[in-house]
């Protein structure tokens, strides 16, 4: 069980820090909501550490030391910390699914870019899938159909997130967007960083995510019926909200760079209607047979580790190689810390 005073911590760092998680999860049963918020807190404060640092390396490593102390049954003495042990041990949650998170974070902390669309949903995939699989978790569903679902709502909302962030991203000096887009478009990942422009050709770019987000948002509506029927209000909510940014964009005329897309209560409260409405025609309209397309292959481990329930340990190959560079990039940046250079 999470401490209430942990919980109480976990739904102000979500009412603060994620205003359209926290719209969508008021529709959510309370045996799920309230973890569904520890586990959400957990993942924010986690991107959040590695966002807000000048050297990312050591904060997707001490991330990954907070994962061994919660798997290890003694977290970090912190309400977001305890409150995802207790997720952890109530739920069984598989090992792999925040070992992908910290693969993607630690990408970012590589600076890695993507040079084709099935190279940026495999970041989106550790991103967001592994959440919405975690999400499928807390609802004790574990059908390999409905999993495949969740991660592709996680690959558009990824998508939605990165299209609304264009601008924001490419002042900090990151870019999501496929480098062989950028190279069709004449635009050269130098020139977008340096001197990134409204242009049309990168409003071209902007409309494409988003056109390959609402088919994911499309396909992942299947999946939503396999759900318990009391949390399918939620995870409509959480599609129609996330969709709706996409939608503030192309007001904006898809540009990402000189204004920031929002929404605003009433878009939300209206979103929250259709939601119900919509859970009520599940329960009389026969179920879609995209339901049981395969997995995307960006997505087929998050389904395949969520499926068998295991918490055992099973941190991959790729994510100790991730680590291993990490871990060689901080040593060599401390004789430099220290030399004051």
């Amino acid at each position: 069980m999470i401490a209430p005073a942990d919980m109480a911590h976990c739904r102000e760092a979500i009412r603060t820090g994620s205003l359209s998680f926290h719209a969508a999860s008021r529709l959510l049963p309370t045996h799920v909501r309230d973890p569904a918020l520890a586990l959400y807190a957990f993942c924010r404060l986690a991107d959040d550490a590695v966002d807000d640092s000048d050297d990312k390396a050591p904060a997707v490593l001490a991330l990954r030391d907070r994962l061994d102390l919660v798997y290890a049954g003694r977290p970090r003495n912190a309400p977001a910390d305890r409150a995802f042990a207790a997720v952890v041990e109530d739920f069984e949650m598989p090992r792999a699914l925040p070992d992908a998170l910290l693969e993607g974070l630690a990408w970012d902390a590589f600076g890695r870019q993507y040079q084709t669309l099935p190279d940026l949903l495999s970041y989106c995939a550790r991103v967001a899938s592994a959440v919405g699989a975690m999400m499928c978790v807390l609802m004790r569903v574990r059908d390999a159909d409905a999993l495949a679902r969740a991660c592709d709502l996680g690959l558009a909302m990824q998508l939605t997130n990165i299209a609304r962030d264009i601008g924001e991203d490419a002042r900090a000096g990151r870019l999501y967007l496929p480098l062989e887009w950028l190279d069709q478009a004449r635009i050269t990942p130098a020139a977008f960083l340096h001197n990134s422009e409204a242009t049309p050709a990168l409003r071209a770019l902007t409309q494409r995510l988003l056109t390959e987000a609402r088919a994911l948002y499309q396909h992942s509506e299947a999946g939503i019926s396999a759900l318990p029927l009391t949390c399918r209000p939620g995870i409509y909510a959480a599609r129609h909200v996330y969709a709706g940014i996409g939608g503030a964009v192309a007001r904006n005329g898809y540009d990402s760079i000189t204004a920031r897309a929002r929404t605003n209560g009433w878009q939300k409260l209206g979103w929250l209607g259709l939601s119900l409405t919509r859970t009520a025609a599940s329960t009389l309209l026969p179920g879609s047979a995209l339901l049981h397309a395969p997995a995307r292959p960006e997505t087929a481990f998050l389904v395949e580790a969520a499926a068998r329930k295991s918490a055992r340990f099973s941190r991959s190959e790729a994510l100790f190689s991730a680590l291993s560079q990490l871990e060689s990039k901080d040593r060599a940046r401390r004789p430099l810390d220290r030399a004051g250079i």
